[in-house]
């Protein structure tokens, strides 16, 4: 499985990117930062050729800065499947999570795209970003629909799912690992992510004190 966003929703964080998000960056802000509180990354494993379940991760973070580089991150210990034995056995035999901490996805965006949003506003915004994952990296194109919901808060939410195969990963192995200890028939390698991330702005007075 993976993620990546500006994708993720991805980003999105991966996706998200998840991203994209830096899409409003008014004068008055130096950037915007991820609500992991106010955000969501949602993934769907197809088991026995059309058994799906879905599955996410709970721990996130992620940027956007004025120059409009995107960055979200997936902490992959936070998988959650709502099993906790799958979520050890992902752990270990899908991400690895001891040699592989998350799952990055990073994009750049004109920043001047939203720029012109108030609050309230809709925009349709595709990026192109690139997943990093399991060791490996892969462009990934990010079709999203931002939202201005203050003057400080951008929600940004996938309008397409974000396809990520486990193979172009390395991590084709793992997958196999877990449909032989689970029993099954089959275990998908292509994996749609779903999101939806908040950002929330950071006031230019308050980063040139930092």
């Amino acid at each position: 499985m993976a993620f990546a966003i500006p994708s993720l929703k991805p980003s999105a964080a991966l996706t998200a990117a998840v991203l994209s998000l830096s899409l409003s960056t008014a004068p008055a802000l130096a950037g915007w930062s991820l609500d992991p509180a106010r955000s969501h990354l949602a993934f769907v494993s197809v088991k026995a050729k059309d058994i799906g379940e879905v599955h996410s991760f709970t721990e996130m973070a992620g940027t956007i800065g004025d120059d409009g580089q995107v960055q979200v991150s997936l902490m992959l210990d936070s998988v959650e499947t709502l099993i906790p034995v799958r979520n050890e056995r992902m752990r270990e035999f899908l991400f690895q999570t001891t040699d592989y901490k998350d799952a990055t996805l990073t994009a750049k965006v004109d920043p001047a795209i939203i720029a012109g949003m108030k609050p309230g506003d809709i925009a349709d915004v595709t990026a192109e970003g690139i997943l990093s994952l399991h060791g490996r990296q892969q462009p990934m194109i990010i079709n999203m629909q931002a939202a201005k919901v203050g003057d400080d808060k951008v929600m940004v939410a996938s309008t397409k799912p974000l396809i990520v195969d486990a193979a172009k990963f390395g991590m084709g192995e793992g997958v196999e690992k877990l449909r032989e200890i689970a029993g099954l028939e089959s275990i998908s390698n292509a994996v749609p992510v779903t999101f939806v991330m908040t950002f929330v702005g950071t006031p230019a007075a308050a980063a040139a004190t930092d």
